[in-house]
């Protein structure tokens, strides 16, 4: 079993920047590949990142590419996803998700964090 908790949200400017945090419970963290998903209001889930255990290989969703890092480190059971160039259409609650699929579907994921909410005004 793993549990995951997320922070690292808040309100930023258009332009601006943030570092969303998740810490992992459980000593199998580095043997799961680890998404990032969001879900604004009124929409459904979607897909942001993902990164392989050994945080070897990593995709983007074409709406963030060049602007998210997707990142983590398993000495400390965290993850992370730095977040630059931030444009309102981010906005959203922020989840991390862990799974033994390197895979953008979120169903395929098992373990969930409570979210954290990022908001960016124009």
């Amino acid at each position: 079993q793993v549990q995951l908790a997320e922070s690292g949200g808040g309100l930023v400017q258009a332009g601006g920047s943030l570092r969303l945090s998740c810490v992992a419970s459980g000593r199998t963290f580095s043997l799961l590949a680890l998404g990032w998903f969001r879900q604004a209001p009124g929409k459904e889930r979607e897909f942001v990142s993902f990164t392989s255990g050994r945080g070897i290989t990593t995709h983007y969703a074409d709406s963030v590419k060049g602007r998210f890092t997707i990142s983590r480190d398993n000495s400390k059971n965290m993850a992370y996803l730095q977040m630059n160039s931030l444009k309102p259409e981010d906005t959203a609650t922020y989840y991390c998700a862990a799974g033994a699929y390197l895979t953008d579907d979120d169903s395929r994921y098992d373990f969930w964090g409570q979210g954290t909410q990022v908001s960016v005004s124009s």
